[in-house]
């Protein structure tokens, strides 16, 4: 599915990609309660912590935090609990033997609504050493100052 430009993205995992060393992205949709949807579009999301496993034939999603919606009611739902995200068999089979055998991490990236779905955008990736972050950092700001001494001239 392309990009129409009508996604309203709701929150980004900005550490995500400081941790991880990202190779592949896909986009999957998420199995929600009706007070979680709504919190969602409240933008009231976390997805720093977050991350997926696959269980049992699924891909399943830990840790992202939806805090409980204002004005439900006594059926309102668990913050962290586990949420299944869905994907085409292939994708699933693909993923987990990446997981398992390459010793990958699934992390959520960004979590936005495409047509009223709530999406995420899952990322492949390794976690980066602490040594690796402080290259990255300084990779970075060596190209920041080449992109400045470009537009100086």
């Amino acid at each position: 599915m392309t990009n129409t430009g009508r996604d309203r993205t709701i929150t980004t995992n900005r550490r995500a990609r400081y941790d991880y060393d990202i190779f592949d992205t896909l986009e999957a949709g998420l199995v929600l309660t009706g007070t979680e949807i709504k919190s969602i579009r409240a933008g009231r999301v976390n997805l720093s912590d977050a991350h997926a496993r696959p269980e049992n034939g699924e891909i399943w999603l830990h840790n992202a935090h939806i805090a409980e919606y204002s004005a439900g009611n006594l059926n309102n739902h668990e913050p962290k609990r586990a949420r299944k995200m869905l994907l085409r068999r292939d994708q699933i089979t693909d993923l987990t033997k990446q997981v398992s055998e390459r010793g990958l991490a699934l992390v959520p990236l960004k979590l936005y609504i495409r047509g009223g779905y709530a999406k995420v955008e899952l990322a492949v990736a390794r976690g980066r050493k602490r040594f690796d972050k402080r290259r990255a950092i300084i990779d970075r700001e060596r190209e920041r100052e080449a992109r400045d001494a470009i537009k100086t001239r």
